[in-house]
Protein backbone atom coordinates (compact mmCIF):
# COMPACT_ATOMS: atom_id res chain seq x y z
CA UNK A 1 0.00 0.00 0.00
CA UNK A 2 1.36 3.41 -0.92
CA UNK A 3 0.83 4.71 2.64
CA UNK A 4 3.82 2.65 3.73
CA UNK A 5 7.27 4.28 3.77
CA UNK A 6 9.46 3.43 0.80
CA UNK A 7 11.59 1.25 3.08
CA UNK A 8 8.59 -1.10 3.55
CA UNK A 9 7.14 -1.03 0.05
CA UNK A 10 8.46 -4.00 -1.94
CA UNK A 11 9.09 -3.90 -5.68
CA UNK A 12 10.27 -6.36 -8.32
CA UNK A 13 13.44 -5.37 -10.18
CA UNK A 14 14.56 -8.60 -11.83
CA UNK A 15 13.00 -11.60 -13.57
CA UNK A 16 14.30 -15.07 -14.38
CA UNK A 17 12.40 -17.83 -16.18
CA UNK A 18 13.27 -21.28 -17.51
CA UNK A 19 10.50 -23.07 -19.40
CA UNK A 20 9.94 -25.00 -22.59
CA UNK A 21 8.27 -21.90 -24.06
CA UNK A 22 11.45 -19.92 -23.52
CA UNK A 23 14.68 -20.24 -21.58
CA UNK A 24 14.49 -16.61 -20.44
CA UNK A 25 11.67 -14.19 -19.49
CA UNK A 26 11.59 -12.34 -22.83
CA UNK A 27 11.24 -15.50 -24.93
CA UNK A 28 8.78 -16.94 -22.41
CA UNK A 29 6.52 -13.85 -22.56
CA UNK A 30 6.68 -13.74 -26.37
CA UNK A 31 5.38 -17.32 -26.48
CA UNK A 32 2.56 -16.52 -24.04
CA UNK A 33 1.23 -13.56 -26.01
CA UNK A 34 1.51 -15.62 -29.20
CA UNK A 35 -0.73 -18.25 -27.59
CA UNK A 36 1.87 -20.94 -28.17
CA UNK A 37 1.23 -24.32 -26.49
CA UNK A 38 4.23 -25.84 -24.72
CA UNK A 39 2.90 -29.37 -24.36
CA UNK A 40 4.08 -32.39 -26.35
CA UNK A 41 4.67 -36.12 -25.94
CA UNK A 42 7.11 -36.80 -23.09
CA UNK A 43 10.67 -37.39 -24.31
CA UNK A 44 12.55 -37.52 -20.98
CA UNK A 45 11.49 -41.19 -20.54
CA UNK A 46 9.39 -43.74 -22.40
CA UNK A 47 5.82 -42.72 -21.50
CA UNK A 48 4.12 -45.62 -23.28
CA UNK A 49 3.10 -47.57 -20.12
CA UNK A 50 1.53 -44.49 -18.50
CA UNK A 51 -2.05 -43.25 -18.77
CA UNK A 52 -0.70 -39.73 -19.30
CA UNK A 53 2.06 -39.56 -21.92
CA UNK A 54 2.34 -35.79 -22.40
CA UNK A 55 4.04 -32.88 -20.64
CA UNK A 56 5.55 -29.41 -21.01
CA UNK A 57 9.25 -30.26 -20.92
CA UNK A 58 12.21 -27.88 -21.05
CA UNK A 59 13.80 -28.99 -24.32
CA UNK A 60 17.08 -28.10 -26.04
CA UNK A 61 18.49 -27.57 -22.57
CA UNK A 62 22.18 -27.95 -21.73
CA UNK A 63 22.69 -26.91 -18.12
CA UNK A 64 26.47 -26.85 -18.58
CA UNK A 65 26.03 -23.73 -20.71
CA UNK A 66 24.77 -21.97 -17.59
CA UNK A 67 26.35 -23.76 -14.62
CA UNK A 68 29.72 -25.26 -13.68
CA UNK A 69 29.62 -28.85 -15.05
CA UNK A 70 30.92 -30.36 -11.80
CA UNK A 71 28.28 -28.48 -9.79
CA UNK A 72 25.60 -29.46 -12.29
CA UNK A 73 26.41 -33.19 -11.92
CA UNK A 74 26.03 -32.94 -8.13
CA UNK A 75 22.59 -31.37 -8.30
CA UNK A 76 19.11 -32.31 -9.46
CA UNK A 77 17.39 -30.99 -12.57
CA UNK A 78 15.05 -28.87 -10.43
CA UNK A 79 18.03 -27.09 -8.89
CA UNK A 80 19.49 -26.49 -12.35
CA UNK A 81 16.31 -24.65 -13.36
CA UNK A 82 16.10 -22.62 -10.15
CA UNK A 83 19.78 -21.70 -10.13
CA UNK A 84 19.75 -20.54 -13.74
CA UNK A 85 16.51 -18.57 -13.29
CA UNK A 86 18.05 -16.87 -10.24
CA UNK A 87 21.16 -15.95 -12.26
CA UNK A 88 18.95 -14.43 -14.95
CA UNK A 89 16.97 -12.45 -12.38
CA UNK A 90 20.13 -11.12 -10.71
CA UNK A 91 21.60 -10.06 -14.06
CA UNK A 92 18.29 -8.47 -15.06
CA UNK A 93 18.14 -6.50 -11.82
CA UNK A 94 21.61 -5.00 -12.26
CA UNK A 95 22.46 -5.72 -8.61
CA UNK A 96 26.13 -5.09 -7.79
CA UNK A 97 26.94 -7.50 -4.96
CA UNK A 98 30.24 -5.72 -4.28
CA UNK A 99 28.22 -2.66 -3.32
CA UNK A 100 25.66 -4.54 -1.19
CA UNK A 101 25.71 -5.83 2.38
CA UNK A 102 25.54 -9.64 1.98
CA UNK A 103 23.82 -9.95 5.37
CA UNK A 104 20.84 -8.00 3.99
CA UNK A 105 20.17 -10.23 0.96
CA UNK A 106 18.20 -13.49 1.31
CA UNK A 107 16.92 -16.35 -0.85
CA UNK A 108 13.59 -18.20 -0.82
CA UNK A 109 13.44 -20.45 -3.88
CA UNK A 110 11.24 -23.44 -3.07
CA UNK A 111 10.11 -26.65 -4.74
CA UNK A 112 6.90 -28.56 -4.28
CA UNK A 113 8.56 -31.97 -4.66
CA UNK A 114 12.33 -31.41 -4.81
CA UNK A 115 14.78 -33.80 -6.44
CA UNK A 116 12.41 -36.47 -7.72
CA UNK A 117 14.76 -37.53 -10.53
CA UNK A 118 17.65 -37.94 -8.10
CA UNK A 119 15.46 -40.00 -5.80
CA UNK A 120 14.48 -42.36 -8.62
CA UNK A 121 17.99 -42.71 -10.06
CA UNK A 122 19.65 -43.40 -6.72
CA UNK A 123 16.94 -45.82 -5.57
CA UNK A 124 17.51 -47.75 -8.80
CA UNK A 125 21.25 -47.89 -8.00
CA UNK A 126 20.47 -49.22 -4.53
CA UNK A 127 18.19 -51.94 -5.89
CA UNK A 128 20.50 -52.91 -8.75
CA UNK A 129 23.90 -52.61 -7.09
CA UNK A 130 23.51 -52.29 -3.35
CA UNK A 131 24.13 -49.41 -0.90
CA UNK A 132 27.72 -48.68 -1.98
CA UNK A 133 26.43 -47.62 -5.40
CA UNK A 134 24.42 -44.73 -3.98
CA UNK A 135 26.00 -41.31 -4.58
CA UNK A 136 27.20 -39.32 -1.54
CA UNK A 137 25.52 -36.30 -3.14
CA UNK A 138 22.08 -37.92 -3.08
CA UNK A 139 20.63 -36.23 -0.02
CA UNK A 140 21.87 -32.69 -0.82
CA UNK A 141 20.58 -33.10 -4.38
CA UNK A 142 17.06 -34.21 -3.53
CA UNK A 143 16.14 -31.96 -0.59
CA UNK A 144 13.81 -29.08 -1.42
CA UNK A 145 15.85 -26.32 0.22
CA UNK A 146 19.13 -26.94 -1.60
CA UNK A 147 18.38 -24.53 -4.45
CA UNK A 148 18.15 -21.61 -2.01
CA UNK A 149 21.40 -22.74 -0.39
CA UNK A 150 23.25 -23.04 -3.69
CA UNK A 151 22.13 -19.58 -4.83
CA UNK A 152 23.32 -18.10 -1.53
CA UNK A 153 26.73 -19.78 -1.96
CA UNK A 154 26.98 -18.48 -5.54
CA UNK A 155 26.47 -14.87 -4.45
CA UNK A 156 27.83 -15.06 -0.89
CA UNK A 157 24.61 -13.70 0.63
CA UNK A 158 23.82 -14.50 4.27
CA UNK A 159 20.29 -13.13 4.78
CA UNK A 160 17.13 -15.25 5.36
CA UNK A 161 17.40 -18.54 3.49
CA UNK A 162 15.27 -21.67 3.35
CA UNK A 163 13.01 -23.64 1.03
CA UNK A 164 9.26 -23.13 1.08
CA UNK A 165 7.24 -26.34 0.52
CA UNK A 166 3.49 -26.06 -0.06
CA UNK A 167 2.93 -28.18 -3.17
CA UNK A 168 1.56 -26.08 -6.05
CA UNK A 169 1.39 -22.91 -3.92
CA UNK A 170 5.13 -23.02 -3.12
CA UNK A 171 6.46 -20.21 -5.30
CA UNK A 172 3.64 -17.80 -4.45
CA UNK A 173 4.19 -18.46 -0.76
CA UNK A 174 7.94 -17.88 -1.27
CA UNK A 175 7.36 -14.54 -2.98
CA UNK A 176 4.83 -13.43 -0.37
CA UNK A 177 6.98 -14.44 2.58
CA UNK A 178 9.96 -12.70 0.97
CA UNK A 179 7.84 -9.54 0.76
CA UNK A 180 7.14 -9.75 4.49
CA UNK A 181 10.85 -10.27 5.26
CA UNK A 182 11.68 -7.00 3.52
CA UNK A 183 8.79 -5.19 5.22
CA UNK A 184 9.96 -6.46 8.62
CA UNK A 185 13.49 -5.30 7.93
CA UNK A 186 14.96 -8.81 7.85
CA UNK A 187 16.44 -8.10 4.41
CA UNK A 188 16.68 -5.33 1.84
CA UNK A 189 16.79 -7.68 -1.15
CA UNK A 190 15.26 -11.16 -1.60
CA UNK A 191 15.70 -13.67 -4.43
CA UNK A 192 12.38 -15.56 -4.44
CA UNK A 193 10.39 -18.03 -6.51
CA UNK A 194 10.11 -21.72 -7.28
CA UNK A 195 11.63 -24.54 -9.32
CA UNK A 196 10.31 -27.98 -10.29
CA UNK A 197 11.38 -30.96 -12.39
CA UNK A 198 8.89 -33.76 -11.75
CA UNK A 199 8.47 -35.15 -15.26
CA UNK A 200 9.76 -38.53 -14.14
CA UNK A 201 8.34 -42.07 -14.23
CA UNK A 202 7.60 -42.24 -10.49
CA UNK A 203 5.84 -38.87 -10.45
CA UNK A 204 3.79 -39.79 -13.52
CA UNK A 205 2.85 -43.16 -12.05
CA UNK A 206 1.78 -41.46 -8.84
CA UNK A 207 -0.27 -38.68 -10.43
CA UNK A 208 -1.78 -41.06 -12.99
CA UNK A 209 -2.84 -43.35 -10.16
CA UNK A 210 -4.78 -40.41 -8.74
CA UNK A 211 -6.38 -39.83 -12.18
CA UNK A 212 -5.28 -36.19 -11.84
CA UNK A 213 -3.61 -35.84 -15.27
CA UNK A 214 -5.02 -35.38 -18.75
CA UNK A 215 -5.03 -38.46 -20.98
CA UNK A 216 -5.46 -36.59 -24.29
CA UNK A 217 -2.27 -38.26 -25.49
CA UNK A 218 -3.28 -38.10 -29.16
CA UNK A 219 -3.69 -34.31 -29.04
CA UNK A 220 -1.10 -32.87 -26.63
CA UNK A 221 -1.26 -29.29 -27.94
CA UNK A 222 -4.89 -28.93 -26.81
CA UNK A 223 -4.78 -31.16 -23.73
CA UNK A 224 -4.47 -28.35 -21.17
CA UNK A 225 -7.83 -26.59 -21.53
CA UNK A 226 -8.79 -24.70 -18.36
CA UNK A 227 -12.44 -23.68 -18.01
CA UNK A 228 -13.48 -25.77 -21.05
CA UNK A 229 -16.08 -28.47 -21.25
CA UNK A 230 -14.44 -31.87 -21.36
CA UNK A 231 -11.28 -30.85 -19.50
CA UNK A 232 -9.89 -34.02 -18.02
CA UNK A 233 -6.95 -33.10 -15.82
CA UNK A 234 -3.75 -31.12 -15.63
CA UNK A 235 -0.67 -31.47 -17.82
CA UNK A 236 2.67 -31.55 -16.01
CA UNK A 237 5.21 -28.83 -16.75
CA UNK A 238 8.71 -28.14 -15.47
CA UNK A 239 11.03 -25.16 -15.08
CA UNK A 240 11.52 -22.21 -12.75
CA UNK A 241 10.43 -18.64 -12.15
CA UNK A 242 12.47 -16.36 -9.87
CA UNK A 243 12.08 -12.68 -8.95
CA UNK A 244 14.34 -10.08 -7.35
CA UNK A 245 12.42 -8.26 -4.64
CA UNK A 246 13.75 -5.20 -2.85
CA UNK A 247 12.46 -2.23 -0.91
CA UNK A 248 11.33 0.70 -3.01
CA UNK A 249 13.83 2.81 -1.11
CA UNK A 250 16.69 0.50 -2.07
CA UNK A 251 15.56 0.28 -5.69
CA UNK A 252 15.29 4.05 -6.03
CA UNK A 253 18.69 4.60 -4.43
CA UNK A 254 20.43 2.46 -7.06
CA UNK A 255 18.27 3.61 -9.98
CA UNK A 256 16.84 0.17 -10.66
CA UNK A 257 14.18 -0.59 -13.26
CA UNK A 258 10.92 -1.49 -11.50
CA UNK A 259 8.52 -4.04 -13.02
CA UNK A 260 5.85 -3.55 -10.36
CA UNK A 261 5.10 -3.61 -6.66
CA UNK A 262 4.31 -6.69 -4.58
CA UNK A 263 1.45 -4.86 -2.92
CA UNK A 264 -0.31 -7.64 -1.00
CA UNK A 265 -0.18 -11.32 -0.15
CA UNK A 266 -2.03 -13.86 1.96
CA UNK A 267 -1.89 -17.57 2.83
CA UNK A 268 -4.85 -19.64 4.02
CA UNK A 269 -6.02 -23.26 4.35
CA UNK A 270 -9.17 -25.02 3.17
CA UNK A 271 -9.14 -27.49 6.09
CA UNK A 272 -11.32 -29.67 3.87
CA UNK A 273 -9.52 -32.47 1.96
CA UNK A 274 -5.93 -33.51 1.18
CA UNK A 275 -6.29 -33.08 -2.60
CA UNK A 276 -9.74 -31.66 -3.49
CA UNK A 277 -10.26 -27.90 -3.10
CA UNK A 278 -13.08 -26.62 -0.93
CA UNK A 279 -16.24 -26.83 -3.11
CA UNK A 280 -17.25 -23.36 -1.97
CA UNK A 281 -13.78 -21.89 -2.44
CA UNK A 282 -13.81 -20.52 1.12
CA UNK A 283 -10.07 -20.77 1.73
CA UNK A 284 -9.13 -19.29 -1.64
CA UNK A 285 -11.72 -16.54 -1.21
CA UNK A 286 -10.21 -15.60 2.13
CA UNK A 287 -6.70 -15.59 0.63
CA UNK A 288 -7.79 -13.21 -2.14
CA UNK A 289 -9.67 -11.00 0.36
CA UNK A 290 -6.70 -10.70 2.69
CA UNK A 291 -4.20 -10.12 -0.13
CA UNK A 292 -6.32 -7.25 -1.45
CA UNK A 293 -6.66 -5.82 2.07
CA UNK A 294 -2.89 -5.92 2.55
CA UNK A 295 -2.53 -4.15 -0.80
CA UNK A 296 -5.05 -1.51 0.21
CA UNK A 297 -7.03 -1.91 -3.01
CA UNK A 298 -10.74 -2.49 -3.62
CA UNK A 299 -12.05 -5.39 -5.66
CA UNK A 300 -13.04 -2.90 -8.37
CA UNK A 301 -9.38 -1.87 -8.71
CA UNK A 302 -8.35 -5.32 -9.96
CA UNK A 303 -7.90 -5.47 -13.74
CA UNK A 304 -6.69 -9.06 -14.18
CA UNK A 305 -6.46 -12.36 -12.31
CA UNK A 306 -3.92 -14.99 -13.31
CA UNK A 307 -5.93 -17.98 -12.15
CA UNK A 308 -4.62 -21.23 -10.75
CA UNK A 309 -6.73 -22.71 -13.59
CA UNK A 310 -5.32 -26.24 -13.67
CA UNK A 311 -7.69 -27.71 -16.28
CA UNK A 312 -9.11 -30.10 -13.67
CA UNK A 313 -12.91 -30.32 -13.33
CA UNK A 314 -12.99 -29.30 -9.66
CA UNK A 315 -10.37 -26.53 -9.53
CA UNK A 316 -11.64 -24.43 -12.42
CA UNK A 317 -15.25 -24.57 -11.27
CA UNK A 318 -14.50 -23.83 -7.61
CA UNK A 319 -12.01 -21.06 -8.41
CA UNK A 320 -14.60 -19.41 -10.66
CA UNK A 321 -17.14 -19.59 -7.83
CA UNK A 322 -14.69 -18.03 -5.37
CA UNK A 323 -13.91 -15.16 -7.76
CA UNK A 324 -17.61 -14.48 -8.39
CA UNK A 325 -18.41 -14.55 -4.68
CA UNK A 326 -15.65 -12.07 -3.78
CA UNK A 327 -15.82 -9.72 -6.74
CA UNK A 328 -19.61 -9.62 -7.23
CA UNK A 329 -20.61 -7.59 -10.31
CA UNK A 330 -16.96 -6.73 -10.99
CA UNK A 331 -16.24 -10.42 -11.65
CA UNK A 332 -17.81 -10.05 -15.10
CA UNK A 333 -15.79 -6.90 -15.85
CA UNK A 334 -12.26 -8.04 -14.97
CA UNK A 335 -10.18 -10.43 -17.07
CA UNK A 336 -9.16 -13.88 -15.84
CA UNK A 337 -6.81 -16.22 -17.66
CA UNK A 338 -4.94 -19.43 -17.06
CA UNK A 339 -1.47 -19.44 -18.58
CA UNK A 340 -1.31 -23.13 -17.63
CA UNK A 341 -3.19 -23.69 -20.89
CA UNK A 342 0.20 -23.01 -22.52
CA UNK A 343 2.77 -23.78 -19.82
CA UNK A 344 1.24 -26.86 -18.26
CA UNK A 345 1.26 -27.06 -14.48
CA UNK A 346 4.70 -26.50 -12.94
CA UNK A 347 3.55 -27.53 -9.43
CA UNK A 348 5.84 -25.71 -6.99
CA UNK A 349 7.24 -23.43 -9.70
CA UNK A 350 3.82 -22.41 -11.04
CA UNK A 351 3.57 -19.24 -8.95
CA UNK A 352 7.03 -18.17 -10.10
CA UNK A 353 6.44 -18.18 -13.82
CA UNK A 354 2.86 -16.94 -13.36
CA UNK A 355 4.14 -13.96 -11.35
CA UNK A 356 6.41 -13.20 -14.30
CA UNK A 357 3.36 -13.39 -16.61
CA UNK A 358 1.57 -10.90 -14.32
CA UNK A 359 4.48 -8.45 -14.23
CA UNK A 360 4.96 -8.69 -17.99
CA UNK A 361 1.22 -8.05 -18.41
CA UNK A 362 1.66 -4.82 -16.43
CA UNK A 363 4.81 -3.88 -18.37
CA UNK A 364 3.22 -4.43 -21.79
CA UNK A 365 -0.41 -3.62 -20.86
CA UNK A 366 -1.37 -6.91 -22.47
CA UNK A 367 -3.38 -9.86 -21.15
CA UNK A 368 -2.03 -13.37 -21.81
CA UNK A 369 -4.78 -15.68 -23.08
CA UNK A 370 -6.34 -18.95 -22.03
CA UNK A 371 -5.83 -21.08 -25.12
CA UNK A 372 -7.85 -24.16 -26.11
CA UNK A 373 -11.00 -22.43 -24.86
CA UNK A 374 -13.56 -23.01 -27.63
CA UNK A 375 -16.36 -24.70 -25.67
CA UNK A 376 -16.55 -23.03 -22.25
CA UNK A 377 -17.98 -24.95 -19.32
CA UNK A 378 -21.35 -23.29 -18.50
CA UNK A 379 -20.25 -23.23 -14.86
CA UNK A 380 -17.13 -21.27 -15.83
CA UNK A 381 -18.69 -18.09 -17.14
CA UNK A 382 -16.13 -15.30 -16.71
CA UNK A 383 -13.97 -13.47 -19.26
CA UNK A 384 -11.05 -15.88 -19.52
CA UNK A 385 -9.34 -13.98 -22.40
CA UNK A 386 -10.08 -16.89 -24.75
CA UNK A 387 -7.40 -18.01 -27.20
CA UNK A 388 -5.89 -14.63 -28.13
CA UNK A 389 -3.85 -12.10 -26.13
CA UNK A 390 -5.51 -8.72 -25.68
CA UNK A 391 -4.23 -5.19 -25.10
CA UNK A 392 -5.86 -3.72 -22.01
CA UNK A 393 -5.31 -1.47 -19.01
CA UNK A 394 -3.40 -3.72 -16.59
CA UNK A 395 -2.40 -1.81 -13.47
CA UNK A 396 -3.49 -4.13 -10.63
CA UNK A 397 -3.19 -7.91 -10.88
CA UNK A 398 -4.01 -10.83 -8.60
CA UNK A 399 -2.36 -14.24 -8.92
CA UNK A 400 -3.75 -17.38 -7.25
CA UNK A 401 -2.17 -20.75 -6.47
CA UNK A 402 -3.52 -23.73 -4.55
CA UNK A 403 -1.66 -26.76 -3.23
CA UNK A 404 -2.45 -30.29 -2.13
CA UNK A 405 -3.11 -30.14 1.58
CA UNK A 406 -5.64 -27.37 1.02
CA UNK A 407 -3.05 -24.59 1.06
CA UNK A 408 -3.91 -21.37 -0.77
CA UNK A 409 -1.81 -18.36 -1.73
CA UNK A 410 -2.75 -15.08 -3.39
CA UNK A 411 -0.44 -12.21 -4.30
CA UNK A 412 -1.23 -8.73 -5.64
CA UNK A 413 1.08 -6.94 -8.07
CA UNK A 414 0.58 -3.28 -8.89
CA UNK A 415 2.03 -0.84 -11.39
CA UNK A 416 4.36 1.72 -9.80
Amino acid sequence: MDTLPDSQRVVVTGLGAVHGLGHDPVAFWSSLVAGKPGVDRVALFDPEPFACQIGAEVRDWNVEEHMDPKEARRNDRYTHFGFVAAKQAVEDSGLDFDAENPDEIGVLVGSGIGGMLTYEQQLRRLVDGGPRKVSPFTIPALIGNICSGLIAIRYGVRGPNFGVVSACATATHAIGEAMHMIRRGDAKVMIAGGAEAAITPFAYASFCSMKAMSTRNDDPLTASRPFSQGRDGFVMGEGAGVLILESLEHAKARGARIYGEVAGYAATADAHHITMPDPEGKGLGMAMTRALKWAGVETTDVDYINAHGTSTPYNDKFETMAIKRLFGDHATKLAVSSTKSMTGHLLGAAGGIESIACLKAIEHQTLPPTINLHEPDPECDLDYVPNTAREAKVDTVLSNNLGFGGQNAAVVFRKV
